[in-house]
């Protein structure tokens, strides 16, 4: 019958559509926003997601629409069953109807003729070849400009789904709807079930010119918002990231929006066993049970129980003595015990906790005790797991030097081309090392990146090379004003290190001299190597040295070379209108032409905010400070508030160029939002909300088996890409710790001396 069926509807390709959407919280605690119900086991070895995607795979290759907080666990589930889909990921929520609208669009890019099968990702149907007849029939019905849903006949009225009043009752063909019926009270119910109403079980098959012709006609802000997402969306790979432009589309499900005003609307009656498990009851009633009627699983034991749902997720034991009719559920985050009949209620209870909870985690984002916690956590990560790490197989102990990546399993890519500037960075880490109390050999492990720096980079003119290969042989003889720099910060913490031998304040004299002698611009500031030679960034990177150096006592040099810098910044690279830094300019440092003259990078929106405000504060310049907090308000603008991360890039409209982020950028957060937040005026509250924001996204980072290592890049679609953790990173990740401990002093009371 199934082939048959196939070969009714072969003139058009079937395309199911998993709905990966909702929260599932009258599954709490088991479910919740950040794992909801549809990822869960809940009656078998397989997700309910798993079973909905088998369901339908055989019917063609699915596309999976879902929040991009949802993105790993539909990723992974999907390779744990072996199917392969196309994934749409929504930047935020906006119910069923804009999320039908861009799986629509999506698909009509390819084949504009097919025949879409939209269903829910979390329905509970056991009878799979019952499910595809239904569909496959129906799809006839699509193939004529019907939009048919399948409508359940109901075996007891039901107070948890809504109905469909048909226009003709009985038989099994696609009828015509009379009426689309909201959850009724149980007296309703009774009566829907005797005048042979369906349940409304939330599947829709209908061809994809049908269903855009009708969301065009009934609901036209949902149809542009979902042309626009798809239109701008981000690509990697089968999985497209809706742009954030989806967000204009209102919340509206697609009953309301089209099929409860279609002509199109029809049903197909079904007679097998659906549930969409919308409760604890509905799950018990799905599980396999013992002759008592229980359903168990994990580490529990049951004495005496009847008609009973026992769910153990935790590493304690469940012990239900004498229970009968209860649902008992223990997660970490939380149990439940409620008799099976009142499970409905559950969903009121999840959110009351939920809204408490945003409350108190409102009221904590910014508070001492948060950011103690953090600078606790990643002090220990420093210097018990990265430091040691990054010295015991990040250091090249045979031939000198630093390696430029460890992979995530500790091992060093031994012939890849070293930069100069990993180079210093590491002797500029580990230098810091030792002021952050590491107890390791940081003096002797900062000796050692330099040495080999000073060896293998350094040219006749007094600059250092760009590149050499893993034998320290020149590469690339090119040498940039931003390796220059690093050189300098490097050289200016070496002279601070207790122990290290004298002499560094004159190699970075001789150094600044060949970088005036070669680099200087005649209107003002330095020209980069580069295809683009006037850049903002090296010249933040020259300024974070001279800051460095003034801080040690290096003198009136470099005192005028940070004034310098900080006044080209503050009359240059910052937009006069809008606060704004920009990355590239002409010769006479006005903005560059095209898109590199549009660039703002986020990230250093934050690391130039940290550093002007350094310098306002030494040079009592109340200018500049306000400057660098609206350079800290540029770069909130490019914070992905869906996955809590700052972005690579923004166009100069702050619309998102590029919304992969990669690690440095949540480090630079971090410091500016401490350091701008030092200050006692009435926005320090929201500075140290992200300050302890900033730390939790760049945690997900650092989260990797082996601790010590991280992963740099976060994609688009919210998937960490698979490569080994540069060396480069470290400096950020240090940089960042010691603002932590800078922050948590300096909130510390002084004790006094007669106390000591």
């Amino acid at each position: 019958m199934a082939e048959r069926q196939i070969t009714a509807v072969s003139t058009r390709r079937v395309i199911p559509v998993v709905m990966c959407g909702g929260a599932g919280t009258r599954l709490w605690p088991a479910s919740h926003h950040a794992r909801p119900k549809q990822f869960l086991r809940l009656t078998g070895q397989v997700s309910m997601f798993q079973q909905t995607v088998l369901r339908v795979a055989k019917l063609g290759r699915p596309v999976i629409i879902g929040n991009i907080q949802h993105a790993d666990a539909i990723e992974s589930q999907l390779a744990e069953i072996g199917i392969e889909a196309s994934i749409l990921l929504e930047p935020c929520v906006r119910d069923s109807a804009p999320a039908i609208a861009a799986a629509v669009v999506a698909i009509a890019e390819e084949d504009p003729d097919a025949i879409a099968v939209v269903v829910a990702s979390d329905h509970y149907i056991p009878d799979d070849e019952a499910f595809r007849r239904a569909v496959l029939a129906a799809a006839e019905a699509a193939q004529a400009g019907m939009i048919v849903t399948l409508g359940v006949k109901a075996d007891r009225p039901s107070t948890a789904y809504g109905y469909i009043k048909p226009r003709v009752t009985g038989g099994g063909a696609v009828v015509p709807v009379d009426a689309f019926i909201e959850k009724p009270d149980l007296a309703k119910a009774a009566a829907y079930l005797a005048a042979g109403h369906l349940w409304n079980s939330g599947n829709f098959i209908f061809a994809i010119d049908t269903m855009l012709n009708e969301i065009d006609r009934h609901a036209p802000t949902v149809a542009d918002a979902a042309r626009g997402a798809v239109r701008d969306a981000e690509r990697s790979g089968a999985t497209l990231r809706l742009a954030p432009s989806f967000a204009g589309a209102p919340k509206i499900s697609i009953d309301y929006a089209v099929m409860e005003k279609t002509d199109c609307a029809a049903v197909l009656p079904v007679d097998f066993f659906w549930s969409d498990l919308g409760a604890w009851s509905a799950v018990h009633e799905a599980c396999a049970k013992d002759a008592d009627g229980n359903a168990a699983s994990g580490d529990c034991l049951l004495l005496g129980a009847e008609r009973s749902l026992v769910r153990n997720e935790t590493d304690v034991p469940v012990v239900a003595v004498g229970v009968k009719d209860v649902a008992i559920i223990a997660e970490p985050g939380g149990i439940l015990i409620c008799d099976l009949s009142s499970s409905q209620a559950v969903k009121s209870v999840a959110e009351t906790l939920s809204v408490n909870g945003r409350s108190r985690r409102a009221g904590a984002q910014g508070s001492p005790d948060a950011l103690a916690a953090w600078t606790t956590r990643y002090e220990h990560w420093l210097l018990t797991g990265a430091l040691p790490v990054w010295w015991s197989l990040g250091a090249d102990h045979e031939h000198g030097g630093f390696h430029e990546v460890l992979g995530l399993d500790g091992r060093a890519e031994t012939s890849s081309p070293r930069r100069a500037r990993v180079q210093a960075r590491q002797a500029f880490v580990y230098a810091e090392a030792h002021r952050l109390g590491w107890t390791g050999p940081a003096r002797e492990a900062a000796l050692h990146a330099m040495r080999y720096f000073r060896t293998h980079y350094l040219r006749e003119d007094g600059l250092f090379r760009a590149l050499v290969d893993s034998e320290g042989h020149p590469l690339e003889e090119s040498a940039t004003l931003y390796d220059q720099a690093f050189a300098l910060l490097a050289m200016a913490s070496l002279h601070k290190l207790p122990g290290a031998p004298p002499g560094f304040d004159e190699d970075a004299e001789r150094l600044l001299a060949a970088i005036e002698g070669s680099m200087r611009h005649e209107a003002g500031g330095f020209r980069e190597q580069a295809n683009s030679p006037f850049q903002s960034n090296p010249h933040m990177h020259l300024l974070e040295a001279a800051l460095a150096w003034s801080e040690a006592g290096g003198g009136a040099t470099w005192d005028a070379l940070a004034d310098e810098i900080a006044a080209l910044c503050l009359k240059r690279f910052i937009d006069p209108d809008d606060g704004f830094l920009r990355e590239h300019f002409t010769a006479r440092w006005q903005p560059a032409l095209g898109e590199l003259g549009r660039l703002v990078e986020p990230g250093h929106q934050f690391e130039w905010a940290t550093l002007l405000a350094r310098w306002a504060r030494l040079r009592n310049e109340p200018a500049a400070e306000l400057a660098a907090r609206r350079l800290f308000e540029t770069g909130v603008r490019g914070i992905d508030t869906v996955r809590g991360v700052a972005i690579d890039a923004l166009n100069e409209d702050m619309s998102a160029r590029s919304s992969r982020a990669r690690l440095w950028p949540q480090t630079e957060r971090l410091k500016a939002a401490l350091l701008l937040g030092g200050a006692a005026d009435a926005a320090t509250d929201s500075y140290a909300e992200h300050a302890v924001a900033a730390a939790e996204s760049l945690w997900k980072y650092l989260d990797v088996p082996t601790r010590g290592l991280w992963r740099d890049t976060l994609t688009a679609t919210n998937r960490f890409v698979e490569e080994p953790a540069p060396a480069s990173s470290l400096y950020h990740i240090v940089g960042a710790v010691a603002a932590l401990k800078h922050s948590l002093a300096a909130r510390e009371p002084a004790i006094p001396l007669a106390a000591q």
